[in-house]
């Protein structure tokens, strides 16, 4: 059975570790982290854009992550990831998704807040919590673009309010991080994270993860963060290992022998991700 992200999170919140969110496009990637998962006993958060969606369909993601959660020994959401139209997750949540993320923050705040509160009064009657994002990250995500002098980080004072008045259950915050791989290291806002954290109770959610270094990661776990996004990390070696195999058999044209290598370092990838978010172990 599925879970809501909120029920992961809050058990992460108390033993202070976060639970790996990973995007996933196909049942091949999704057998690759569900693969980690249960080798690690780890929570797992299973992740579509609206883009995937798109791509493969409501009812098709839906039915993967479901079966997932039937076949696998430990805690699965399935999170609609970085969605701006609530029109575009009702027919995930009315087949039973748990877990929605609406993304208002490219918004005005009031307007951002008023967005929220609409996903939450759909949301609800399908048992179903909310995650909103209070900041700007800069890079791409999904379609949404945020440019160099555009980003805005998280104001802690904000962040009390805006939970309170929205009434997310989950909240993604803006401490320094970027969508998409860093050129460099990134410094982060710890101080900023940790007000953030003083001033409010929801679970707080860490995009922009990919190419961050363990150790800051764990910072950022060590001072509030319960989930922590990783799409791009896993799509840049999943496609490589894919070309690698072309190059190595250019006549090949079965997709189980080709997507085998590709499965294989995606779970080797999410097996080190899980390790850095502490969450090995936690499944029980």
């Amino acid at each position: 059975m599925l879970k809501s992200t909120k029920e992961l999170l809050l058990d992460a919140q108390k033993k202070v570790y976060a639970v790996p969110q990973f995007n996933v496009y196909n049942l091949e990637t999704i057998k690759a982290a569900l693969a980690a998962a249960e080798e690690a006993k780890s929570p797992l958060i299973l992740a579509v854009t609206p883009g995937t969606r798109e791509y493969a369909g409501d009812a098709f993601m839906f039915a993967l992550a479901k079966t997932a959660a039937m076949t696998a020994d430990v805690p699965i959401a399935y999170h609609l990831d970085h969605h701006t139209k609530i029109e575009d997750i009702i027919p995930s949540l009315e087949l039973g998704a748990k877990s929605v993320m609406v993304d208002g923050s490219m918004l005005p705040y009031e307007e951002n807040i008023a967005l929220v509160r609409r996903a939450v009064k759909a949301a609800r009657p399908h048992g179903a919590s909310v995650e909103a994002e209070l900041g700007k990250l800069l890079g791409v995500e999904d379609g949404i673009t945020v440019e160099a002098g555009e980003d805005a980080l998280t104001d802690p004072d904000l962040a009390r309010d805006f939970l309170r008045r929205s009434e997310a259950d989950t909240l993604a915050v803006a401490i320094g991080t970027a969508h998409g791989l860093y050129k460099e290291q990134p410094k982060l806002d710890i101080e900023r994270l940790k007000r953030i954290r003083e001033k409010t109770d929801a679970p707080l959610v860490l995009h922009g993860a990919s190419g961050l270094d363990d150790a800051s990661v764990r910072t950022c776990i060590e001072n509030g963060i319960t989930k922590v996004n990783i799409a791009t990390e896993l799509k840049m070696p999943y496609a490589k290992a894919i070309r690698d195999y072309f190059e190595k058999h250019p006549d090949a044209s079965d997709p189980r022998k080709y997507f085998a290598p590709a499965k294989e370092t995606l779970r080797r990838v999410a097996l080190k991700k899980i390790d850095m978010c502490g969450s090995g172990g936690m499944a029980g």
